[in-house]
């Protein structure tokens, strides 16, 4: 059977499955998830086999320490991932829940009620825990699923479908509403942007380059973010214990996510203290990229480019920038961020209100890292990425924003006048 073909059989075995997928109750839906934690559990050493075959070709593949970090899977993530389907199985279903209802003066009597969306395509890239989140938000969500997982993950997201099939299977789930595109070739990825007859929406999760591709290509929706050129801002009323820790840790904690900090502003008023928030940088090997100020502080310092501001670095990397304000360090992040997350150390609300208002990003946070820009912190037991569009949905994508909804409309024998 030709790629095509092969694509276009998923699409029509979704689709049946999704009318089935409608009807599974919050109790079958939750069972199969809950078989899932123990599949994962018990085949946790034939997961990290399939992940070492991957990890092994990455290597010989000079694949970037980066990447190398996405793509491994450990005992504790694996533990981790576990704790993502129990948190998901604890949200509350997001189907069926009258969103609205009012009665119009004829009697008419309407209700807005939540529904699936559909069949979900999904890409990504060597993110093999994207297999797993994003079923399992699907699922319960009420969705069907189509995934085509980086040819970086191969064996691992396999070996993951695996254990979500056969859990799902037992549970009574209908079958094929997890399927996985068994090929690597790219060829696959553009017919699977064709099926807007199948696939209701596509979810791609991985570089800039993979996004606009997908974004330009597709004839189906798409929710997507673009890179994650993320700031903090350190104002001049901020506290700068608190300052110290939030930027090493939205800098430090994984580099190499789409949350991490890219950019560091500081207020000009307070850059005789500059070098207390970037010395813990520098002890565990940051590499800083600073503006003329900034570059004076320490011969270890690079220079930073025009291009360094719009870099999303995914590495131990930061670009540094001494501003004169808040309203200058307005106008930098948004002439460079990618609308994903920013975070402002301040003790003024005043000033807070300036940065929330005038910045346009998906995730403004206040006193706090970066990094918390993800769907588990935001209480979604998971995310399937996180959207920079405006539309539809925005920021961290769980369960409750896998859906649209229906209006039903009663009557007693209505007629329009």
């Amino acid at each position: 059977m030709s790629i095509e073909n092969n694509i276009i059989e998923l699409g029509k075995k979704a689709k049946s499955a999704s009318l089935n997928m409608k009807v599974c109750s919050s109790d079958q839906k939750n069972l199969a998830l809950t078989k899932l934690t123990k599949n994962l559990d018990k085949n946790r050493n034939k997961i990290l086999e399939a992940n070492k075959i991957d990890l092994e070709n990455g290597e010989k593949k000079s694949l970037a320490k980066p990447l190398i970090n996405r793509l491994t899977l450990t005992e504790k993530s694996i533990d981790g991932l576990i704790t993502s389907i129990e948190d998901i199985i604890e949200i509350p279903d997001p189907i069926g829940i009258i969103l609205e209802e009012w009665e119009r003066p004829n009697g008419l009597q309407f209700r807005k009620i939540s529904t699936p969306l559909g069949v979900l395509g999904v890409i990504y890239e060597s993110r093999p825990n994207v297999t797993v989140d994003a079923s399992c938000l699907s699922i319960k969500s009420g969705n069907c699923i189509i995934l085509r997982g980086g040819s970086d993950s191969f064996h691992s997201s396999k070996e993951l479908v695996n254990n979500i099939t056969n859990a799902f299977t037992e549970a009574g789930l209908p079958e094929h509403c997890v399927q996985m595109i068994n090929t690597p070739e790219r060829e696959a990825v553009d017919h699977l942007l064709s099926m807007r007859d199948y696939v209701d929406v596509i979810i791609p999760r991985g570089g800039k380059g993979l996004i606009e591709k997908i974004n330009s290509a597709s004839k189906i929706p798409v929710i997507k973010h673009l890179d994650g050129i993320c700031h903090v801002y350190v104002d001049k009323d901020a506290d700068l214990s608190i300052a110290q820790k939030v930027v090493f840790n939205s800098k430090m904690r994984r580099p190499e996510i789409c949350g991490a900090a890219e950019t560091l502003l500081i207020d000009e008023k307070i850059k005789d203290e500059a070098m207390k928030i970037l010395k813990p940088l520098k002890e565990v090997n940051c590499e800083i990229r600073g503006d003329e100020y900034i570059r004076s502080l320490d011969s270890d310092f690079k220079s930073a480019s025009e291009e360094d501001w719009s870099l999303e670095y995914l590495d131990k990397i930061l670009s540094v920038k001494i501003v004169s304000g808040v309203d200058e360090a307005v106008k930098h992040i948004n002439d460079y961020s990618s609308g994903h997350t920013e975070s402002i150390i301040t003790e003024s609300e005043k000033t807070f209100e300036k940065f929330y208002n005038k910045i346009d990003s998906a995730i403004i946070l206040k006193n706090a890292s970066t990094q918390f820009a993800d769907g588990g912190e935001f209480g979604f037991g998971a995310e399937i990425g996180i959207s920079t569009d405006k539309i539809h949905v925005r920021g961290p994508v769980g369960t409750k924003h896998l859906t649209t909804f229906k209006y039903v409309v009663n009557g007693n024998g209505q007629e329009r006048p």
